[in-house]
């Protein structure tokens, strides 16, 4: 049961640490993209920073569905009696 609940908090904390040094460099990017595109053409940033929030609302959604799937891991887990 030990080697269970050690090997279920290792692979959560993976989880985490993945998701979130994936959506930092994604954001990055994402940063760096906008930045050039409103350099570019400074006429369309509600445009651009419009479409922007709406991709941070849906990657912050994500990592919120993660949580929920980390919480079902922690308290329900199916490989314990």
């Amino acid at each position: 049961m030990e080697s269970i609940l050690a090997s279920t908090m290792q692979a959560i904390g993976s989880i985490l640490g993945f998701a979130f040094l994936g959506a930092g460099i994604g954001i990055g990017i994402l940063g760096a993209k906008v930045a050039e595109a409103i350099g570019r053409n400074p006429e369309t940033k509600s445009d651009v920073i419009q479409s922007v929030m709406f991709v941070a609302i849906i990657m912050t959604l994500l990592l919120l569905l993660l949580f929920a799937f980390v919480l079902v891991l922690l308290f329900f887990n199916p490989y314990i009696n």
